[in-house]
């Protein structure tokens, strides 16, 4: 299973309201863009050592997968489309409200996320006492900062996306028995003194006493506290400021039982064994995240990856793409990747996303009752709600 090295991270995007109001002022396009001049048939000759930039990218990627383009697609993608759009928006965007936030405890991720982001590797700050150990520069000109806690992050209106940030907090385990609920524990082998072994704690921890609900039908289950302190967090955000929050994650609706394991190098790995070399992990439980919101926030999902992708529209935007395009081996390079995203075998039904959204964010919210409940809900929000074309 194929795990992104970005893995541990939430991305909190600040949105302030001057930002909002200078989008609306700006959403056509700029008349300095109008007037710049392009080499045409009679023009002179750009230097052939011109750099790659990252248009020129898209539009090649883009002509290989569809065929050759018209002159207006090309003035229309090369003056509107994002990659472009936010190169060229970087004086102005420097000058708003807006800047990106990643909460992340690996020193080698951060590395990796700065080299993404900026194109550059980053020096630590030097101020122990100042809650960001890093910052930088996005490549669009959008100031980055990184923190190890999520209440470091500055309050405001923000959008947060966790993506594969919740399966990698640490779980407690527990199973039922005879003579109640008891936690697994971890200890020593006795018949090999130098591995460890699965153990039952010989009476209740107090960890059984606060985590264990008196409705728990499963036999077995894994509750993890960080989770709900950080949901929690999250959506006290979301209540007093506004926003949102998308996490994408491994998880289940509170129908799992054990789902604690290890990767190392991609494959399956005794989650006891060589502990430190591998990648611990365990499915999100939503039903435990959509209860820790206590009410604050709206929640929908967990939808499949397969539904969400299907809401976002991805069976026509495939059909279109396979519709202009001549090329076999661009096809099923398509199918290939669709089939990977979409099959339930594969990552369909296994990825879920979860969103919490302010109560006055959803559509038909009259009854308060109902709006922790998606299943309830009649709502416009993007993915989770079947798409319908206009």
């Amino acid at each position: 299973m194929t795990r992104l090295p970005a893995r541990r991270s939430v991305l909190a995007a600040a949105l302030g309201v001057s930002w909002q109001q200078r989008l609306l002022h700006h959403h056509g396009v700029p008349a300095a863009w109008r007037r710049r001049r392009c080499s045409g048939a009679g023009s002179k000759a750009e230097d052939s050592s011109s750099p790659v930039t990252p248009m020129l990218k898209h539009l090649m990627f883009k002509i290989k997968a569809t065929g050759p383009i018209t002159v207006a697609e090309y003035m229309r993608e090369a003056l509107t489309n994002p990659v472009k759009v936010f190169n060229q928006l970087g004086s102005l965007l420097n000058k708003c409200d807006i800047s990106i936030h990643l909460v992340e405890v690996s020193p080698k991720l951060s590395e990796i996320q700065a080299l993404t982001l900026t194109g550059e590797k980053i020096q630590s700050e030097l101020d122990v006492t100042s809650p960001v150990y890093m910052k930088g520069i996005s490549k669009a000109g959008i100031p980055i900062f990184w923190y190890r806690e999520l209440q470091d992050v500055p309050q405001g209106t923000s959008f947060y996306l966790a993506h594969e940030f919740f399966d990698a907090l640490p779980i407690h385990k527990f199973q039922r028995t005879e003579q109640g609920w008891r936690e697994v524990l971890i200890d020593i082998d006795p018949k090999a003194p130098d591995k460890l072994r699965f153990v039952l704690a010989p009476s209740a921890t107090p960890a059984t006493e606060y985590f264990i609900q008196g409705k728990e039908a499963r036999d077995h289950v894994e509750v993890c506290p960080d989770a709900g302190i950080l949901i929690q967090k999250l959506a006290c955000r979301i209540q007093e400021d506004g926003g949102a929050a998308l996490i994408a994650d491994y998880g289940h609706n509170g129908n799992k039982t054990d789902t604690f394991r290890s990767f190392r190098s991609h494959e399956l790995h005794d989650v006891l064994i060589a502990p430190g070399t591998a990648d611990l992990t365990a499915d999100v439980d939503f039903s435990y995240l959509q209860t820790m919101t206590q009410g604050r926030v709206a929640t929908l999902g967990p939808l499949k990856q397969q539904e969400f992708l299907k809401n976002m529209g991805i069976d026509v935007r495939l059909q279109v793409l396979l519709q202009n395009s001549s090329d076999t081996a661009m096809h099923k390079h398509l199918l290939q990747g669709y089939d990977m995203l979409m099959n339930p075998k594969k990552m369909g039904d296994r990825f879920n996303f979860f969103a919490l959204l302010p109560h006055q964010r959803l559509a038909h919210s009259d009854q308060k009752a109902n709006l922790q409940h998606s299943k309830s809900l009649s709502t416009s929000v993007a993915g989770f709600g079947e798409l319908v074309w206009k």
